[in-house]
């Protein structure tokens, strides 16, 4: 048996070409390393346990049966990240959804600095108070938000990936995804204000 591969040597090409020969040491490599990470990014996008659960069996099993054309070309996490993606959107199709269409002037001239950070964050709550319900008014300021720009915010706040990860996974270019991020977080800071929290 292989030796599974380290998180270096899921960018080496010879990985890819493992991938391509449907290797099943390094499909095992890959689900061990992002099982996970994908699992957490379907529930922040709002899916409950049943179905983020689905949702990963489908993005691995998606994985498995393109595993041919993925060329190595982008990361193996972004490629999974990318499935996940379109498995949420899949998930989500057919509901009618209110967006909001903010001012994206307004919003960076009233909330964000000049380098895109709240100019007024909203007030640290107490260490103490970040329990079950504040956890549930976070998930449920999330869930009006567009499925791209709740990605967004989830792949960047929680997962910690890149911009130009995350423009890949999401197929956007930078501009969009500032925006996507400037959206999404105004709309929790002011929906979490209605809420109370952080006052």
């Amino acid at each position: 048996m292989a030796k599974p591969p380290g998180p270096d040597m899921f960018n080496d090409p010879g990985f890819a070409v493992r991938i391509r020969a449907r290797d099943p040491d390094a499909f095992r490599a890959v689900a061990r390393a992002y099982i996970t990470h994908i699992l957490r990014a379907a529930r922040g996008a709002g899916l409950n346990d049943d179905r983020a659960q689905d949702v990963v069996q489908e993005v691995f099993k998606t994985f498995i049966e393109t595993a041919e054309r993925f060329e190595g070309r982008s990361h193996v996490r972004t490629w999974l990240f990318g499935i996940l993606y379109h498995k949420i959107s899949e998930a989500r199709r057919g509901v009618t959804k209110d967006a909001r269409a903010d001012d994206i002037d307004e919003v960076m001239e009233s909330r964000f600095d000049e380098r895109g950070m709240w100019s007024r964050p909203p007030a640290q709550a107490d260490h103490g108070t970040w329990n079950k319900e504040i956890t549930a008014h976070i998930e449920d300021c999330m869930e009006p938000l567009p499925d791209n720009q709740r990605l967004a915010f989830v792949l960047r706040e929680v997962e910690g990936m890149e911009s130009e990860e995350i423009c890949n996974t999401l197929d956007v270019t930078r501009t969009n995804l500032g925006v996507l991020l400037y959206r999404a977080r105004n709309s929790l800071r002011e929906c979490l204000e209605m809420k109370g929290v952080g006052r």
